[in-house]
């Protein structure tokens, strides 16, 4: 499987088609139920909003788009996932036409990446994460685009594609800081002007509805973030270890990342700080993840691992172009060699903890579940289900795979310390279940 130089791009596209297809095929087979963060996702899309308890709306508006399509049909949410990484793998494929000549460089930006476990291992969930990614890459393309030629559409996508990636994760900020400091630098340097500030008219349009929302609902979405951080219980300690354990992290995670990169080139290199393109890929790649460290150092709070998924989409364009000098692209055979043991060992990997292990939420019967609520509505003439309240585990469940898509609310259940789930329908009429059995049937006394 060696790299012909005649054929980059038709060697990307199989690429890419293959990694489509492995990771949309294989959590489809060996998953019993989605994940947890798909199913909420689906939940709040039964029941749209511009914006939900934890979350901004974007990945909800996604999920119900495809179901609108596919219905209950699991592999479609893996799909989505899949979509969602190689439109971001082909953006970084374009971005990197526009740093180097040698299209072998582009490509090997690209197949870089699975060496980092966030685009191959974690991507058959559909979550916040995932849905950032295409927003997050395309944000980066348009902002290099109206650096480049200053051209109004160009800064107009910037902010279109900025708004989208907001919307998905307010994590997004992180990269619009090192956007922002790329830019004041250019203006202070006058290599553009002030043109690039109509980006803020389309980033604001996309945003304001939310924006709206925000308020009427006391910024619940921000304080959810801020909970999942664990502010306000913090030591001394805890701003030296939390951004400790954070760095650590992040190595490790690079670690495949570096090794194939060694069977390339050596890590010598010179750094010119007045490299404009340079400038531009330490603002998008380093300056995020610098200030997210920087946050943890200051508020002592911990940084999940997951929320840095998008931040290393464009580490193999700045990796391959600091030490491009260095690269020996005789040495494709070794860089092959680890490419494929990664490529073929995640996805086994994958199929067989999914196997092996019995007790994940990717286990659940909720479709048998589901199955059983409707007998009972069907036994109880009943119409078609309306709503169901619950957590987003179990009611998310029951909307999901439930034929008529009652709209799900979202709530902690609770009678008596018991945790229970609702379904209601449009005569008012209840069921209410616990550990999923029917406990109690409720008529509705005002028909």
């Amino acid at each position: 499987m060696a790299i012909n130089k005649n054929n980059i791009i038709k060697f990307f596209y199989i690429f890419l088609t293959i990694h489509l297809i492995i990771w949309t095929l294989i959590p489809t087979l060996t998953n019993n139920n989605l994940p947890l963060d798909t199913i909420e996702a689906l939940a709040w899309g039964s029941n749209l909003d511009w914006g939900f308890n934890k979350h901004p709306p974007m990945s909800a508006f996604l999920v119900e788009i495809f179901y609108q399509i596919f219905g209950a049909q699991d592999w479609a949410y893996y799909l989505l996932s899949q979509i969602c990484v190689i439109i971001s793998f082909f953006v970084v494929f374009k971005l990197a036409e526009e740093f180097f000549e040698n299209k072998v460089f582009c490509l090997l930006s690209v197949l870089l990446l699975e060496g980092i476990y966030f685009y191959n291992f974690t991507t058959p969930e559909f979550n916040v994460n995932i849905c950032l990614m295409p927003f997050w890459s395309l944000t980066v393309l348009y902002l290099w685009k109206g650096f480049k030629d200053n051209k109004t559409i160009d800064w107009l996508l910037l902010g279109l594609f900025a708004g989208f990636g907001f919307l998905s994760k307010y994590l997004f900020i992180y990269l619009g800081l090192g956007i922002d400091i790329f830019l004041i630098y250019m203006i202070y340097k006058k290599k553009i002007n002030f043109k690039c500030l109509v980006s803020i008219i389309s980033f604001l349009i996309v945003l304001l509805p939310h924006l709206n929302w925000l308020t009427e609902n006391n910024y619940i979405t921000i304080t959810y973030g801020l909970d999942r951080t664990g502010t306000g219980d913090q030591n001394f300690l805890d701003h030296i270890i939390h951004p400790l354990v954070f760095l650590g992290k992040q190595i490790g995670i690079l670690i495949p990342f570096f090794l194939m990169f060694l069977f390339l080139s050596s890590l010598k290199s010179k750094f010119n700080f007045k490299d404009n393109k340079l400038l531009f890929l330490l603002a998008i790649n380093i300056a995020p993840i610098a200030m997210v460290f920087l946050t943890s150092m200051i508020m002592g709070v911990k940084i999940r691992t997951m929320w840095t998924t998008p931040f290393y989409l464009f580490f193999g364009v700045l990796v391959i172009y600091i030490f491009q000098s260095q690269i020996n692209l005789n040495k494709l055979k070794g860089f092959t060699t680890v490419f494929l043991i990664l490529f073929i060992f995640s996805p086994f990997a994958y199929a067989y903890v999914s196997v092996k292990e019995t007790d994940k939420r990717t286990d659940y019967n909720g479709k048998e579940i589901a199955n059983f609520a409707q007998k009972l509505l069907d036994e109880n003439d009943r119409i078609k289900p309306y709503k169901v309240f619950g957590n987003e585990w179990i009611a998310g469940n029951l909307c999901y795979h439930l034929e008529s898509r009652p709209k799900c609310i979202i709530k902690n259940m609770i009678h008596n310390d018991v945790s229970y789930t609702m379904i209601i329908d449009k005569k008012g009429d209840e069921m209410i279940f616990v550990n999923n059995k029917l406990i109690k049937l409720k008529k509705n006394s005002n028909k």
